[in-house]
């Protein structure tokens, strides 16, 4: 509190109001947001976007630190290093109960604002992935089969393809598959998971 009273709500405290929210396993719901924030809703649409504007921000905010901290943990170099990263970052995704329940809540919704090439999620995270071909290819520690862009695009669709499996085949998520199958797409250098 501030000698002048309350500090009063702004887009900053709404988005984190939301995080908390999201990270709580609870559903983020506009009206009860600006309830909360003591704001109409139209202050808050105008602060932070419609809901699926503010659920990218809050998933995007979420991914930077889980990305990075899958490729802190992975050993190894060129291929064998992109798919721990991915398979470990798949790992994190599919343990997150947060995020588990927002994809069996909001199944449909979730593949749209994640899954999409016009997601500014999935944009993020074929450009994160692109910077580590990059580095790897940069390093001489691997010549990738194709343009890095296209690779990293192609590595993030078998990351989505095994997360979110249980909404698209009905399978289960499996980070293991991911780092396989990424593994064989860089010459062969992942284990097929054990049965």
């Amino acid at each position: 509190m501030s000698a002048t009273g309350p500090a009063r709500p702004d887009a900053q405290e709404a988005f984190r109001l939301a995080r908390r929210t999201f990270m709580a396993g609870e559903r983020i719901d506009m009206q009860q947001l600006a309830a909360a924030l003591g704001v109409d809703r139209s202050t808050l649409f105008r602060w932070v976007g419609n809901r699926d504007q503010l659920l990218v921000a809050v998933l995007t905010s979420l991914n930077e630190p889980t990305l990075r901290a899958a490729a802190e943990q992975a050993p190894g170099t060129g291929g064998e290093r992109i798919a721990r990263i991915a398979g470990g970052y798949a790992r994190m995704l599919i343990d997150a109960p947060y995020y588990r329940i927002f994809l069996r809540r909001e199944a449909e919704r979730a593949l749209r604002l994640i899954t999409t090439k016009a997601s500014p999620l999935q944009q993020q995270v074929v450009a994160s992935f692109a910077r580590l071909v990059q580095e790897e290819r940069d390093r001489g520690r691997l010549d990738p089969p194709m343009a890095v862009p296209d690779l990293a695009y192609l590595v993030v669709r078998i990351i989505e393809s095994f997360i979110y499996a249980d909404s698209i085949t009905g399978d289960d998520p499996d980070a293991a598959k991911v780092e396989a199958a990424i593994g064989a797409l860089l010459h062969g250098t992942g284990r097929a998971p054990v049965r």
